[in-house]
């Protein structure tokens, strides 16, 4: 399950327990309905509620990630998992976009508002 919203300045991506392809395709179909990808936006994902993943989801962010790398200026993903600050250490060089991975999120708001 999935919750998404945004300002005029950040998306924000909410993940709690396991994270499937159909919650991709939710998080896809929300920026494109709202014209997000525009290269003025952050991203913040947090992850810390995340149970797991299906298989079929990582393909798909994979896909994302080098279609809309250069689409945001920061991403900012918030996990306590190993495995997933691995993985998006391995997705930053589909990014064109400065990606950080934080545990804490409000460390992760705080980098996100800071002036570029």
């Amino acid at each position: 399950m999935i919750t998404v919203d945004h300002t005029a300045e950040r998306v924000n991506l909410v993940v709690m327990g396991e994270f499937t392809l159909a919650d991709f395709t939710e998080f896809e179909e929300y920026l494109i309905a709202n014209e997000l990808f525009d290269g003025t936006h952050d991203l913040l994902f947090d992850l810390t509620e995340m149970a797991g993943f299906t298989v079929d989801l990582a393909w798909e962010e994979i896909k994302f990630s080098r279609l809309h790398g250069g689409d945001f200026r920061r991403v900012a993903v918030v996990t306590d998992s190993q495995w997933v600050a691995w993985s998006a250490w391995l997705e930053k060089s589909f990014f064109r976009a400065e990606m950080r991975v934080f545990e804490d999120a409000g460390e992760a708001q705080a980098w996100l508002a800071e002036e570029a």
